[in-house]
């Protein structure tokens, strides 16, 4: 069974909302599977971090980018990276924001990034863009059409219990599963050898 923990920040519980998806996909996937919110520093368990097979990192989009909070966490991994603690383990990621784009390419980038520094797997979605042609619907998986991540919107006159929608959620989910099957592959892997 491999371990994945849901490392995010949510600021009006949409990211949060995202990442309780991300979650159940990584449980109903047969991995051990729970949160952790960065809002504060010092509640961030390291060797939790450090005991888990894969990490998927969730934080809305603010002005192009992931929010501060979470920033404080990606600088405060510093000596992680220092010592290689991260190194192949799978990652992945989410993000939100209240606009379509809202530039939250910009977001998972910079988490690719982060995750590419610390010498982990990068694991994007396996999906199909949804909701591009005449046949497709508000109700497609991957409505947005990413592959990096999961990219989700949120209207900002809207809180989490209504927004965001459930075929964002939807892929939040399938981005757990995949995430937590990519692990559990390479777990069993590198035990048998």
């Amino acid at each position: 069974m491999s371990k994945v923990i849901v490392v995010y920040h949510s600021g009006y519980g949409h990211t949060q909302v995202l990442a309780e998806a991300v979650q159940r996909g990584a449980l109903d996937a047969g991995a051990d599977a729970e949160l952790m919110s960065v809002a504060k520093l010092e509640n961030v368990n390291w060797d939790k971090l450090a005991a888990a097979d894969a990490l998927i990192f969730g934080s809305p989009t603010y002005m192009g980018s992931a929010s501060a909070p979470f920033k404080a966490f990606m600088d405060a991994s510093s000596k992680v990276w220092m010592e290689r603690g991260w190194v192949d383990k799978i990652a992945g990621a989410f993000t939100v924001s209240a606009s379509r784009s809202g530039d939250k390419l910009g977001t998972l980038t910079q988490l690719s990034v982060f995750a590419a520094q610390h010498g982990m797997i990068w694991v994007g979605l396996d999906l199909m863009p949804g909701n591009n042609s005449s046949k497709g619907s508000e109700e497609d998986l991957n409505r947005l059409g990413s592959t990096l991540g999961v990219m989700a919107q949120a209207n900002a006159d809207e809180g989490p219990e209504v927004v965001p929608p459930q075929a964002d959620k939807d892929t939040a989910k399938a981005l757990g599963g995949r995430i937590a099957k990519v692990a559990a592959a390479l777990t069993r892997e590198s035990e048998a050898a």
